[in-house]
This record gives C-alpha cells, sequence and structure tokens, in this order.
C-alpha cells in the first residue's frame, strides 16, 4: 500500500461567531466547517467578501478562538488543538512550525529590514551570522535593495514591505504556512519570484494555506481550493480542485 502522509493540518466540525456589542447581536461566522491538509499541499480559500476566509486562518494561527470544535496542527510531539492550547503553547509553535504572512507588515519602529528577516533564525537558536547570511539572501532574491537593508522597513513602499513579510516567513522551514494575498502588491517580476519560493515550500513539505486573488499565483500554486459560502446566515465549506473551480469562481465575481 502507498505511503500516505498524515495530515498537517485538520479542522473538525469547527464553529465561530463574534458578539456586535452595540447591537447585542450575536453573528454566526462558522458553522461545523471541517477540512485537513497534507505535506504538500497548497489550498486556497475563496468565496465573496466577508465569508471569513481571513477569520478561518487567524482561527489556525490562534488569533481567534473557535467557539467550538477542533483544530489540530501536527507538530514532532503530535497535534496542538489551537482552540484548547494555552498561550505559550501557541507561542512555540508559531516560532518553531507555524507561520503567518499577513498583506501588511508588522515590525517595530527603528529595527532595520535585516534584522526583521534575521529574527526568526535567531530565535530558533541560529548563530547570528549564520542567520544574518541567510537573511541577506533572502532580501538579495526579493530584490530588496543592499542600501535598503538598514533601513525600517515601515519606511518602504507597500511592495518592499510585503517581499520583506516573504523572506521573514520564509526563512524559517515551517511545516504549516498561512498567506494571505501574498502576491497582491507585487509587480509581475517580483511576483514570479515569490511563486518559486512558495513552490520550493511545497516541495520540502510544507503545508500552505492562503488567499490567492492573483488569478496567476492561484494557476500555478493551488492544489486545492475550498469555497466557503454563506447559507442562511451560517458559513459552510466545500472542497474542490484547483485551479478551474477557483477561476470559475472569479469570474463570477465572488473573490
Amino acid at each position: 500500500m502507498a505511503f500516505r502522509p498524515r495530515e498537517t493540518v485538520i479542522l473538525r466540525d469547527v464553529s465561530k461567531s463574534f458578539t456586535l456589542h452595540e447591537r447585542s447581536i450575536e453573528r454566526s461566522i462558522f458553522d461545523r466547517v471541517s477540512l485537513s491538509a497534507r505535506p504538500g499541499e497548497c489550498l486556497g480559500l475563496a468565496g465573496r467578501s466577508g465569508t471569513g476566509k481571513s477569520t478561518l486562518m487567524r482561527m489556525i494561527y490562534g488569533t481567534y478562538k473557535a467557539n467550538s470544535g477542533e483544530i489540530l496542527v501536527r507538530t514532532p510531539a503530535g497535534y496542538v488543538d489551537m482552540v484548547t492550547a494555552d498561550p505559550w503553547t501557541v507561542l512555540g509553535l508559531r516560532r518553531t512550525g507555524l507561520g503567518y504572512v499577513s498583506q501588511f507588515l508588522n515590525a517595530l519602529p527603528r529595527i532595520s529590514a535585516l534584522e526583521v528577516v534575521t529574527e526568526p533564525l535567531v530565535a530558533l537558536g541560529v548563530e547570528r551570522s549564520e542567520a544574518e547570511r541567510s537573511a541577506c539572501h533572502m532580501l538579495e532574491r526579493l530584490d530588496i535593495d543592499r542600501s535598503l537593508w538598514s533601513l525600517s522597513p515601515l519606511t518602504f513602499s507597500g511592495g518592499e514591505q510585503q517581499r520583506v513579510n516573504i523572506a521573514r516567513a520564509f526563512i524559517s522551514h515551517y511545516d504549516v504556512l498561512l498567506l494571505d494575498e501574498p502576491t497582491a502588491s507585487l509587480d509581475p517580476t517580483n511576483r514570479d519570484r515569490v511563486i518559486e519560493i512558495i513552490r520550493q515550500a511545497l516541495e520540502r513539505g510544507s503545508t500552505i494555506i492562503g488567499i490567492f486573488h492573483d488569478q496567476v499565483t492561484a494557476d500555478q500554486i493551488l492544489s486545492r481550493r475550498i469555497q466557503l459560502s454563506e447559507f442562511q446566515g451560517e458559513l459552510h465549506a466545500q472542497d474542490h480542485n484547483a485551479p478551474r473551480a477557483l477561476q470559475q469562481v472569479q469570474r463570477s465575481g465572488r473573490s
């Protein structure tokens, strides 16, 4: 029998609601959503604005807590349930096995771009000189001008900040990566550079779950797409093959 790698991420019957305190209204976002992903897979979350694509990724990352269900992320020691895990466990997993790339760079003022990219490796115990060599390689690969490396990336253009974000996320070999429109602000040349970096991570066995509104990126990296849709005020997930299904969704205007 052929070997089938265990799932890296498993969602079982996950439900999520938010309380709108100004109106004393409880709004249901997800209702019993289940999905899974394996090493080397890239899942694209699709659905119209407001169906909770970013919310779902933040729940996997542990920023939002689910009301019920399980969100299991595999580690060398076994699965961690992000719904019930304590904060220290979540922070440890983020440092070693779970990465997140948001649309906007989150960095402290006056910290250089080189330091921003170097920090994840230093936190893992890599010698600073070796970590800086790796960071320099990533910054060069993503075409960040060397004259900018000593400056705060908060002063950079949107596309440059996004590339620093990518460099920081992909300098470590995370088992699971969550990507929120990683090529949205990039020109075609830099988009292709990022696509190649994502492909190499998938070849190493990383699991990637993300939002990819850029059709070129989606066509080249998606293994499957998860269609999020509303039904009677609740969110459901349907698992479809990609990329053709994703093209149909975007052409219909539900992006």
